[in-house]
């Protein structure tokens, strides 16, 4: 990952291992720009590990996903 992400700390993660593919998602959520979300995240990926996701985020980064990308809110109860 370029330093603009990941400045401090791990910079090459293995996707096949979920806390480090979690870890990498919640960095680009966080710190990315439009260009790192078209080139890191995936869809597919995003939406699935949303709920485990969402958690790591704080309430406006959370918000603002959930808002622009209707898929992501949590399903009513």
């Amino acid at each position: 990952m370029p330093l603009h992400l990941a400045w401090s700390g791990l910079r090459t993660f293995d996707l096949a291992d979920e806390k480090l593919l979690l870890g990498m998602y919640r960095i680009v959520l966080l710190n990315g720009r439009y260009e790192d979300y078209t080139r890191y995240l995936d869809a597919t990926v995003l939406v699935s590990r949303w709920p485990v996701l969402r958690k790591m985020l704080g309430r406006g980064v959370r918000a603002v996903w959930e808002e622009r990308f209707p898929r992501l809110r949590p399903a009513a109860t």
